[in-house]
């Protein structure tokens, strides 16, 4: 039996046969425990933690409640004491089943016992109440399966593993054949957030738990004095088959941490309709050319602080407006307790006013959502939550994580999938998020997590027996319901394994991703990072920025927050070091050491966004090439494998952005990256360049690409994306006048974008001024110089420039033009006049 609060409740049968097939291999029981509580019986903002007498409420996070004795009484008499509860509801036994799906399905027919608990006086009201179900808003549907053939076409070579594809494409439909059959479909399934946790209706606030494994339960709170026998409770508190545990509700919609603990502390969060925050500004369109400003709320305040939603916000909102992104990826929104910085940034409220002052400036916003892994926590995590090693984890070695000590979910547990799926729904739905990027994806679709394994693209390695299909169908859901019922978001897959299909449409049979994120590509920076740019090889570049599938989409980044944290170094700091502290400033003379980072920086960043996928990434700070690393405040610690971690005494000063910049000048304070008197604000506004020339060229998007050379002798890149010529000289001192560069459309050219301008730190070695024509012979001409011989000349005043060209087919495109490509130098060229005719001799 489960008792609550005197009143003995039913349990709940093993809903299916422990024979059923095994598809999904979670418990087959499914226990709810359900409570209404009257309307008004308590605080719409409930603090349900481990202690409340040891909290200091913040008012930016909580109000405090008031103890609540009798709802609806006038007496402070313990004993008159009213209360409704509705009872937990079975599935009808006689359902078929599929996999062993633990459905929960709920009837209005079960019985509840009353017992006589002393002075506590309970009526034994059975309440009906079903939570009602919100309208949706405008044509919402998820289109059904289709029939997953088209990854064929698109790649041949997955013909070789179509036994396993057309298995995993099988499960994925039968599952939404379950899921429509026995949960109305995927819109219904998805809204689980509706029917768990505390829910609010016209008869009062319910709260429903999915603990199969627990005898008994019973909610605690701030407001009973944390009494297990009390009636209005917020903190469930359970008797299990590991003894008895009190856990913040899995299904709860708001957590903090009070002041000096580690452990969260639940919050029922439900002010007055009043104080609710109101969305005022439609979301934006998705847009073709997607630029992401990556960004971490908590430490991006300028101070040794956790930042608010409301002042990032305010102040750095704005910059990322200005500066050219068109979305922004904040981390951290769902919370970890080890980490001091990854929360309390505000009330939810606070959030939302965030996101929608983003979409009023035209900003997508898109959440860091964690599904691949969950806290090892047991106080106030899901981990053992109901008792149990397998309650939304695989039990024993598969369902924990070595390497980053974490549990994994289940994800051929019918209930694990409502919690998943309802998450992602909630975030959409609640928060108006445009989008996610998916962490960890890798981990997910592996049973060895992708751990000491080297991928080579070998097919075999994607479609086997290593491959977690339970996780790939979950994924294939997840995106489904995305993108059916919000049909502007995004979704983005950290996956660096390079799985096929990972970006093709799930009708079409792919695993259903807008993009994936191009983790090679950073790699293959610290890789050459560590070496002599004289060493670098232009050919390996170019490969890693090409080493895409086609028809899928990749965010290219130079280094995101990976690269930044403590272990590892920033691009600016393998490439200027300690001399970014002594010599960024411009009354200063600057090193060898700096002038190489400088230019690489822009180069590094440059080549990436034009040549590395079909959406960029950039990690707050990195724009201008931020000096400090990220270090979260941290006690010392001890891993699982027995290794010893320093702390750092629980500081905030590395966990922070510097915007705010106590310069050389202690007297003076600017802001970094837009300090005239630093360098630091050449990289940052060549950054911006970067943005506005992709915002107007859309060369991400452009189906023409071509890289024409990749000159080992020369260190020197060409390519073109769209309309635009790109040319990269990586050699160290070796600048080329009429360096002959091939293009595919004829006319006039002119400078668009250059890594050598003044305004981004460079030393002024082309002339803007300059036009480049490409020229088509239609008659004899009088070569009657020898050294001219092999050129077509071009006269024209400007600044008396004069330009060269070569007819004829270049680098295997079918016109040229002659260039200066100054050392460490990126140009970007482009067509003046789309509507000019090219120039004949």
């Amino acid at each position: 039996m489960v008792y609550a609060s005197g009143i003995r409740l039913p349990c709940v049968p093993h809903l299916y046969k422990s024979s059923a097939p095994s598809g999904f291999n979670g418990d087959r029981r499914s226990t709810s425990l359900s409570f209404l509580l009257k309307k008004d019986s308590f605080s719409r903002k409930i603090f349900a933690g481990k202690s409340s007498k040891e909290f200091d409420a913040s008012p930016l996070i909580i109000t405090a409640s008031e103890k609540v004795l009798v709802p609806g009484s006038q007496s402070d008499d313990p004993s008159a004491v009213t209360d409704q509860l509705e009872t937990p509801e079975t599935v009808s036994e006689d359902i078929e089943v599929r996999n062993g799906i633990e459905s929960l399905q709920m009837e209005d027919n079960e019985n509840v016992e009353i017992e006589d608990h002393g002075p506590v006086t309970l009526q034994g009201k059975v309440s009906s109440e079903k939570s009602e179900v919100k309208s949706e808003v405008g044509p919402r549907s998820i289109p059904p399966p289709g029939a997953g053939q088209k990854i064929y076409e698109i790649d041949p070579n997955l013909l070789g593993h179509r036994q396993h594809l057309d298995y995993r494409y099988g499960r994925y439909k039968q599952m939404c054949e379950d899921i429509d059959k026995y949960e109305g479909g995927l819109a219904a399934f998805s809204r689980g957030y509706e029917k768990f946790g505390f829910i609010r209706s016209d008869t009062g606030i319910t709260y429903r738990e999915w603990a199969p494994g627990a005898k008994s339960a019973s909610l605690i709170g701030d407001f009973n004095n944390w009494n297990p026998n009390a009636d209005i409770m917020t903190r469930i508190h359970m008797d299990t088959p590991s003894g008895i545990k009190d856990s913040i509700p899995a299904w709860i919609k708001f957590s903090v941490q009070a002041p000096g603990e580690i452990p969260y502390n639940g919050i029922y969060y439900d002010p007055p309709e009043e104080e609710k925050y109101v969305f005022q500004h439609p979301q934006p369109k998705k847009p073709k050319s997607l630029r992401i400003y990556e960004a971490h709320v908590g430490m991006s305040s300028t101070e040794p602080i956790i930042n608010t939603y409301a002042n990032f916000r305010d102040d750095v909102l704005p910059r990322i407006k200005r500066l050219g992104y068109n979305a922004v990826q904040i981390m951290a929104v769902q919370e970890h307790s080890y980490y001091a910085s990854f929360g309390r940034c505000g009330t939810p409220d606070d959030l939302k006013s965030l996101i929608d002052k983003a979409h009023e400036l035209g900003l997508l916003v898109l959440m860091d959502i964690v599904h691949s892994h969950a806290s090892n926590n047991v106080l106030d995590g899901l981990n053992m939550f109901d008792g149990t090693d397998g309650h939304y984890f695989h039990s024993g070695s598969r369902g924990y994580h070595w390497m980053w000590d974490s549990r994994l979910f289940n994800y051929g547990s019918w209930e694990v999938l409502r919690f998943l799926l309802s998450n992602a729904r909630w975030w959409l739905e609640e928060y108006k998020f445009d989008g996610f990027r998916f962490d960890g994806v890798t981990s997910m679709m592996y049973t060895h997590h992708g751990l000491q394994v080297a991928f080579t693209g070998n097919y075999s390695e994607y479609f086997g027996f290593a491959t977690d299909v339970d996780a790939v169908v979950y994924l294939m859901l997840v995106n489904d319901m995305i993108h059916g019922l919000y049909p502007e978001a995004v979704s983005i897959g950290e996956d660096v394994s390079g799985m096929p299909t990972f970006c093709i449409p799930v009708q079409d049979g792919g695993v259903g991703f807008d993009y994936r994120l191009q983790m090679a590509i950073a790699d293959k920076w610290i890789q050459l990072l560590k070496k002599r740019d004289e060493d670098w090889k232009m050919g390996e570049i170019v490969h890693t920025m090409t080493n895409r599938r086609w028809l899928e989409k990749c965010v290219a980044y130079a280094e995101s927050h990976d690269q930044a944290l403590v272990g590892d170094k920033t691009i600016a700091f393998w490439l200027m070091d300690k001399d970014m502290y002594d010599f960024m400033a411009l009354d200063r003379p600057s090193t060898p050491l700096i002038d190489r980072g400088i230019a690489l920086h822009k180069m590094i960043r440059l080549i990436t966004m034009g040549l590395g996928g079909e959406a960029y990434l950039n990690f707050m700070g990195n724009e201008f090439g931020h000096p400090e690393w990220i270090d979260f405040p941290r006690v010392d610690q001890r891993l699982p494998n027995g290794q010893f971690v320093p702390g750092n005494n629980f500081s905030y000063d590395k966990c922070r952005r510097r915007y705010f910049y106590n310069s050389y000048c202690a007297s003076v304070i600017c802001t970094q990256g837009d300090a005239d008197y630093l360098r630091y604000r050449g990289m940052q506004e060549f950054d911006r360049a970067m943005q506005h020339l992709e915002e107007k060229y859309g060369f991400m998007t452009s189906e023409h690409q071509y890289v024409s050379r990749k000159d080992e002798g020369d260190r020197v890149i060409v390519f073109e994306r769209g309309n635009l010529v790109f040319v990269f000289n990586f050699h160290w001192n070796s600048s080329y006048s009429d360096y002959r560069v091939g293009c595919l459309k004829p006319g006039k050219y002119k400078i668009v974008l250059d890594s050598d301008d003044p305004l981004f730190g460079g030393y002024k070695r082309l002339d803007h001024n300059a036009e480049y024509f490409s020229l088509v012979r239609k008659s004899p001409v009088d070569n009657s110089s020898p050294a001219l011989a092999p050129y077509f000349m071009v006269n024209y005043r400007v600044l008396n420039a004069m330009v060269l060209v070569q007819e004829g087919w270049y680098d295997d495109q079918p016109h040229s033009f002659l260039v200066y490509a100054p050392s460490r130098t990126a140009v970007v060229y482009a067509l003046a006049d789309e509507e000019e005719q090219p120039l004949n001799v």
